[in-house]
């Protein structure tokens, strides 16, 4: 059985909040407006064995999902929610919560009128100001906000209570056994923490000397594959076309500007183009004037440009200057542009054979470097065998971020692990090492791993320096909080399988379109 890895957290989140859902927002799922077949209606996000979800419904939901990240903290802007999928968690929810809800209609679970009568009077949205649902106000609210009739808000809702109500007896059929509670304290319960030190080639390549013309000539010959292999991985440094360095200051058109609003964003970029030529660095206007989002923190910094990237009119006006000239205005679909080009850089077809000393002498340099990490991980495991703690030897500069170590690491620093388990082949702080995690839980107490691992690019050198395994005391002191873990991933796993049972077994029909018509498109 599975942990509470964070994916299976996160799943559980969604389904459980199907059971509060109509406490967020009401008619996620649909009565149904008779529509079936393989294609939705322009009005519905999807369909669900010939139910539909309702565009509103949807919207409702996509709204109330970016309202609760803002509030906590997080605003995210709906097209970055999109790119990291959320659209489809929302659209999900619906799905999983109109499945459910026709299961439960197939097996006669249907919730009571007190159950409906009390949900609804529990809802705030309800509530008079001095407190308590107020009948009056219950129906306002359902004409003025949820745009719905009392009959068809509490059909909605009746839906919703027999999909939670179709959860709980799937997730009261998630049990677990005694052997399993065991079975996940001998995994969780086997812990190790090392401390390592990390030897990269990158360390010491300002110490390996360029090849002499002989070395160079020797090493081309014994290694022309991997010299061709680099240059056809690396064409496109060999093989680039015109390219400039520029800056841009934008004064934007709305998509169907008029012949008005053109002329109106020329003569302000002609005002702007006007202080340029009198000496105002073009930086500084970009950051008072451009109206590019993308650019106008940076003071219209562009970075290196193809011509192919650009409008052809606009393309032919920047790569006709000098390096430091600056454009008149030019006019493209996105609006009027003042173009500076920093730098030019000329198209380059290099060929094999005008590069292959370059890249020997990289490649003989790399394999010099890494011989030298190798070499210098051996001198390291030697000393701490010798009775050095590696701690000792290569005490760390600084803290800083995990996340960061690595890119800002010259030189091998130890580092001390969180407690790890074996279940995975990674060690934390490093990443996959699974010959590593194998070393450190062959051993039973702190001690030195006796070898120099290959992680990655570099070399690592490791010593134990916590072990714990299970036992029947730590058992008895966990096993409680042990068998509730056990029982939601085992309910995690019990509602996916029924989930995805249900999806198999039906027909659910998804409208893109109509979904881009509310996040926007990808």
């Amino acid at each position: 059985m599975d942990g509470l890895n964070p994916r299976k957290v996160l799943s559980l989140l969604f389904i459980i909040g199907i059971a509060v859902v109509f406490t967020l927002q009401f008619g996620p799922g649909s009565t149904g407006f008779g529509a079936s077949g393989p294609v939705t209606a322009p009005g519905s996000v999807a369909t669900v064995n010939g139910k539909e979800i309702p565009l509103r419904d949807f919207a409702t939901a996509w709204a109330r999902q970016m309202s609760f990240l803002r509030a906590q903290g997080s605003p995210i802007p709906e097209s970055v929610a999109r790119q990291f999928g959320m659209h489809n968690q929302v659209l999900d929810r619906l799905v999983n919560t109109e499945l459910l809800a026709q299961a439960a209609e197939q097996r006669g679970i249907t919730p009571s009128d007190e159950e409906l009568r009390k949900l609804i009077h529990q809802n705030t949205d309800f509530h008079a100001k001095e407190g308590g649902f107020d009948f009056a106000r219950y129906q306002q609210v359902l004409r003025d906000f949820y745009r719905k009739t009392p009959p068809e808000f509490e059909t909605e809702l009746r839906r919703q209570l027999a999909a939670q109500k179709m959860m709980e007896v799937v997730r009261a059929n998630a049990t677990v056994s005694d052997d399993e509670v065991r079975a996940r304290y001998e995994k969780d319960g086997n812990q190790a923490k090392v401390v390592f030190a990390r030897f990269l080639p990158t360390m010491y390549a300002d110490k390996v000397a360029a090849p002499t013309p002989a070395q160079l000539t020797e090493w081309k010959k014994a290694h022309e594959k991997e010299i061709k292999d680099y240059f056809e991985a690396n064409r496109f440094v060999y093989q680039q076309p015109e390219r400039i360095r520029a800056r841009q200051v934008l004064v934007k058109l709305p998509p169907e500007a008029t012949a008005e609003q053109k002329a109106e964003a020329l003569k302000k970029a002609e005002a702007l183009k006007k202080e340029i030529d009198g000496g105002k660095d073009f930086a500084q206007v970009a950051r008072d004037s451009s109206e590019d989002p993308g650019s106008k923190a940076r003071g219209g910094d562009l970075g290196w440009v193809e011509r192919g990237s650009w409008e052809p009119v606009l393309a032919d006006a920047a790569f006709a200057l000098k390096a430091g000239e600056v454009t008149a205005p030019v006019e493209t679909k996105f609006g009027v542009h003042l173009v500076k080009v920093e730098e030019k850089q000329a198209a380059q077809d290099k060929k094999l054979e005008e590069v292959q000393d370059e890249i020997a002498t990289t490649l003989f340099k790399q394999e010099r470097a890494k011989e030298t990490a190798k070499a210098e991980a051996q001198k390291a495991l030697a000393t701490v065998q010798g009775g050095k703690t590696l701690k000792e030897l290569f005490p760390a500069e600084k803290e800083q971020p995990a996340l960061l170590r690595f890119e800002t690491e010259t030189r091998p620093e130890a580092v001390e692990t969180d407690s790890f388990t074996a279940e995975g082949e990674a060690v934390p702080h490093l990443g996959p090492a699974p010959a590593l995690v194998k070393a450190a839980f062959a051993v039973s107490a702190p001690q030195v791993l006796g070898e120099v691992f290959p992680v990655g690019e570099g070399f690592v050198v490791a010593q134990v320096v916590e072990r714990q395994k299970p036992d029947t005391a730590g058992f008895e002191q966990k096993k409680d909080a042990l068998r509730v873990q056990a029982q939601q991933a085992k309910q995690i796993e019990v509602t996916e399988s029924f989930l995805k049972a249900l999806k198999k077994g039906g027909n659910v029909v998804t409208n893109p379109e109509a979904i881009d018509s509310v996040v926007g498109a990808g």
